[in-house]
């Protein structure tokens, strides 16, 4: 039986519940992940940069133990200094 043309992608119907999206990209999700997790998994390294989870600013400190629940909006923005 040939796949119905008009039927999503299967992507687009698998359980989003263990995804998060990390500026605008997925990212399978595991349980007790934290911010520094996502950080590693996203190759950021940058020393300079912002957090936030849902909307809402994650401190520099609280890293290694900042929870990100399943689903989450992540947003990281690298900071750039100069003169």
């Amino acid at each position: 039986m040939e796949p119905d043309p008009g039927a999503p992608a299967p992507a687009a119907t698998a359980d989003r519940s263990n995804r998060l999206v990390v500026n605008g990209d997925p990212l399978d999700w595991r349980e007790g992940m934290t911010v520094r997790d996502v950080l590693k998994a996203k190759n950021y390294i940058f020393k300079l940069i912002i957090v936030t989870v849902n909307g809402t600013l994650v401190p520099r400190g609280s890293y290694d133990e900042a929870p990100v629940p399943s689903g989450a909006d992540v947003k990281v923005v690298h900071l750039i200094s100069g003169g």
